[in-house]
């Protein structure tokens, strides 16, 4: 089996994950900084892993770990071993970790922030149509960054003040180009920042997920604090910077099938169909680390080995053409069914998904609405991703926003 080393440039994502699913539904990968895994690359194998009790999250599993071959200044080590949360352990300590979070972001109680992320969302709207007319605009930092920042910090109590320090941290955290030198310290940078907001919520709790937290570890619930620090930086972490690159995909998606743009702003197409489309054809998590295999596991025609870290290449498997059809590799917002797995399938699937569904479902029509001409202000072509081998992360995403709608032409 030919070894596929990951790009830690991320310079052509469709490319890598074309060679990933050409290797077969299992293909042996490097990770940046030398590191061997496997990686799934198949809907159907995918679905299956996951669901597999033979695939677990404890990184004492993994051979390469217990060898000592895993340096703790590798980039990417804050995320194969993030510390002890609902990512990183199994059966019922999974179910006690996952369970407080999943009730506070039901479908039911997501719906009861509409509100408050519509109001977030005219304010963001209000700024972009204060900016200098003509001139090219960052949409990702002026408007998909703020909101989901924002609504992920409101539910979890965290102060807007600690929003640029998060952001510091937390490129270093998903770059693989990170100085080894510099993870050690960057680690440690996070743990602190997110125990210092334990600890203040703990002096003064409201009405927010971190308090009901350290309020259900008092309460019998037995979540240690380091449960309690990491759960909140993982929620803080994925809370926002996927629903960043859904919005940034939706956009260069339409920007670049106009047809279907004409098509989704005359209410042809739904905006629902539009962002599971997007998180399909170009999904923001492009691959998951990592798991590892208790025992040898058949994957169609090969085998995952015992004691091997296995990562889950959604961006591979999100045009799987045996899912999809032959029409796979195609944008097409009108795709019906569309049962992709971007979120993950499952006892792990992620319980932020209703809560990113709902962002997108409003931010994306009320920017279009507010900004009917909007365009690229560069070709896409020109367009560059973050070097972040787990997230589809553009750089930036130039646009010309164009006259707003009511304003003067």
């Amino acid at each position: 089996m030919t070894r596929i080393a990951l790009d830690p440039f991320v310079r052509d994502l469709d490319g890598e994950s074309a060679a990933l699913r050409a290797a077969g539904p299992l293909a042996e990968v490097e990770l940046p900084g030398g590191v061997h895994v496997y990686a799934v690359t198949r809907h159907a194998e995918a679905r299956a892993l996951l669901t597999d009790s033979r695939v677990v999250k404890d990184i004492n599993v993994w051979n390469a770990w217990r060898r000592g071959e895993i340096p703790m200044d590798w980039p990417l080590v804050g995320l194969a071993n993030p510390g002890r949360s609902m990512l990183t352990v199994d059966g019922a300590d999974h179910r006690r970790l996952r369970t407080l979070v999943a009730q506070a972001l039901t479908v039911k109680r997501v719906e009861r922030l509409r509100a408050g992320i519509e109001a977030l969302t005219d304010a963001s709207l209000e700024k972009l149509a204060a900016l200098p007319a003509g001139e090219p605009v960052d949409l990702k930092a002026e408007f998909a960054y703020p909101l989901p920042m924002n609504v992920i910090s409101e539910l979890m109590g965290v102060d807007a003040a600690d929003h640029p320090r998060l952001k510091e941290l937390f490129e270093k955290f998903f770059s693989t180009q990170t100085p080894p030198d510099e993870v050690p310290q960057m680690m440690a940078d996070l743990g602190a920042l997110f125990t210092k907001i334990v600890d203040d919520k703990r002096a003064n709790p409201g009405d927010d997920l971190t308090s009901a937290l350290i309020a259900a570890s008092e309460n019998g619930d037995h979540l240690t604090d380091e449960e309690i620090v990491n759960t909140l930086q993982l929620i803080i972490a994925a809370g926002h910077e996927t629903t960043i690159s859904l919005i940034v995909n939706v956009v260069e998606a339409l920007q670049t099938h106009p047809e279907q743009r004409g098509k989704v702003l005359n209410g042809e197409i739904g905006w629902e169909g539009v962002i599971e489309e997007t998180l399909r054809w170009n999904t923001p998590t492009s691959h998951v680390l990592i798991r590892f295999a208790t025992e040898d596991i058949e994957v169609g025609d090969k085998i995952l080995p015992k004691g091997e870290g296995l990562i889950i290449s959604f961006g591979a498997l999100g045009r799987d053409e045996e899912q999809y059809g032959p029409t796979a590799g195609d944008f097409d917002a009108a795709r019906t069914p569309n049962r992709h797995i971007a979120f993950g399938h499952g006892p792990h699937v992620c319980p932020g998904a209703a809560l990113s569904r709902l962002e997108a479902g409003i931010a994306l029509p009320a920017l279009y609405e507010r900004f009917p001409e909007l365009d690229l202000a560069v070709p896409a072509s020109e367009l560059r991703n973050r070097p972040i081998v787990t997230q589809n992360d553009l750089y930036e995403l130039p646009v010309k926003l164009g006259c707003p709608f009511g304003g003067d032409a």
